[in-house]
């Protein structure tokens, strides 16, 4: 049994003395998905803002799924609130957009352009999200040097 969509309300918690938030899926990832760790997901809370991350387990008895500080604030809603929860397993590719210039820089190391695309998606994300935040083309250019010598030495993200 895997039906499309799964809804739920749950309520927004916190976890331990950060501010970070999650709430707890009431229902077995064996049963529904036939995974017992990660699974991916699309998310919708409150029927307007969507989400795309993962049902984890983190020392937990039932999977969670995390709230970030832009959803909640999306929400309007934060710890203790209630919030509903509408989603689907995301079983779409996940691809990394990456900007020409860094393309032209893997494209001189295809070796590391290898491990690149063998590492996980948010490991690729966070490289080239690391780039793209530089404030300058020197930091930029800077970057893309040491994600490369940092990829060729074995490092998995930032």
């Amino acid at each position: 049994m895997n039906p499309e969509r799964i809804e739920f309300t749950a309520i927004i918690q916190q976890n331990g003395e950060m501010n970070a938030a999650f709430v707890e899926f009431p229902f077995s990832t064996e049963e529904l998905f036939h995974k017992k760790g990660h699974v991916k997901i699309k998310a919708l809370f409150d029927d307007k803002v969507e989400y795309r991350g993962s049902l984890t387990k983190m020392k937990s008895d039932c999977h969670i799924l995390g709230l970030t500080q832009e959803i909640r604030k999306k929400l309007g809603k934060t710890f203790g609130d209630e919030v509903p929860v509408s989603l689907i397993e995301d079983k779409e590719e996940r691809v990394v957009e990456i900007a020409d210039d860094i393309a032209l820089v893997f494209k001189e190391n295809p070796g590391a352009k290898a491990l690149f695309d063998a590492m996980s998606y948010t490991h690729r994300k966070e490289y080239i999200r690391w780039i793209e935040e530089a404030r300058k083309p020197e930091t930029r250019e800077n970057r893309k040097i040491k994600m490369i010598q940092m990829i060729l030495d074995g490092k998995k993200g930032i």
